[in-house]
């Protein structure tokens, strides 16, 4: 982990979106949501973010302000509702891969706009994360949008398509405005499906992807393959994940992925750099059950910085 004079000078992340819980098929509950499992990860390199987000005032809404305390997160962004439930999404695994039932009308899909961009101005961020799911509604749409309206904060697009609620139209819009962004195999197949080359791999698929949005660099993850990082001024380059001795499930992967990525921006680092700790960093993470884990030395990873 970064000591705390080395986070304060680093520029504050603000990190946009769910905070749920998967619950798995034995019962058992681990918080997730893709946002918030980066805020978390962050929050362990050493750095700290503002999370933004909405949970209800409920027993679950109370866990999740207590884990995040206790992790030592910032909960000034974290909105409680008093009408709708804290998220929560089944997991099942088939063969390796995690499936998910997301249900819909979570706190998290009414973040409010005026009180998101109150803790957003109060952060004075540098870079502004967020995915797709929380966006699936009006609400917490609008709240994204007010947050950074002129879209002076630059953005990190991770994608995380989950359907049914995979909107085009916001996934094109959001690429428009992002400056660096992540998709995996599938996203970036969903995303250039109308170019015509659909047999196309991911180094010549993501080119075409970046030659048409104005991002510095896309990244695309390839599960047990590793990543390809793209950028516009550099040959793509391709890194395998190592081998994983301890697995429990891929769950949060990605998410481990980007926030060392994320790191990696705010530390200066070069992009290859980032690339080859983000690949390490989830494969460890999928030995993990979930993906948040309280043990600092879990964090102590080289990121190049």
């Amino acid at each position: 982990m970064r000591s705390a004079e080395g986070r304060a000078r680093m520029s504050r992340p603000v990190i946009f979106g769910e905070v749920l819980f998967d619950v798995f098929a034995d019962g058992q509950e681990v918080l997730g949501g893709a946002p918030f499992n980066v805020a978390w990860n962050l929050q362990g390199l050493g750095f700290e973010p503002l999370f933004i987000s909405r949970v209800g005032d409920d027993e679950r809404g109370a866990r999740v302000l207590d884990a995040m305390r206790r992790w030592g997160l910032d909960v000034a962004g974290v909105q409680v509702d008093a009408d709708r439930p804290t998220g929560t999404v089944d997991v099942r695994l088939e063969g390796a891969q995690p499936s998910y039932v997301i249900r819909p009308d979570q706190a998290y899909d009414f973040i409010d706009a005026r009180a998101a961009s109150r803790a957003f101005a109060e952060a004075a961020p540098s870079l502004l994360y967020h995915g797709t799911l929380a966006a699936r509604s009006a609400a917490s749409r609008d709240a994204l949008a007010a947050i950074a309206p002129s879209g002076e904060v630059p953005r990190f697009l991770d994608a995380n398509l989950r359907a049914p609620w995979s909107s085009r139209l916001f996934l094109e819009r959001s690429l428009a405005l992002a400056r660096w962004v992540k998709l995996n195999d599938a996203e970036l197949a969903f995303a250039t499906e109308h170019d015509g080359h659909a047999e196309e791999g991911p180094e010549q698929g993501g080119e075409r992807l970046l030659a048409r949005i104005d991002a510095q660099y896309l990244v695309v993850t390839r599960g047990e393959e590793g990543a390809c990082l793209l950028s516009r001024d550099a040959r793509a380059l391709s890194l395998r994940a190592p081998r994983v001795p301890r697995l429990a499930e891929p769950v949060g992967a990605g998410d481990g992925f980007s926030a060392v990525m994320i790191a990696g921006l705010l530390s200066g680092e070069a992009p290859a750099t980032s690339l080859e700790g983000a690949v390490r960093f989830a494969a460890n993470v999928c030995g993990l059950r979930g993906a948040t884990c309280f043990d600092p030395t879990f964090y102590r990873i080289p990121t190049g910085g």
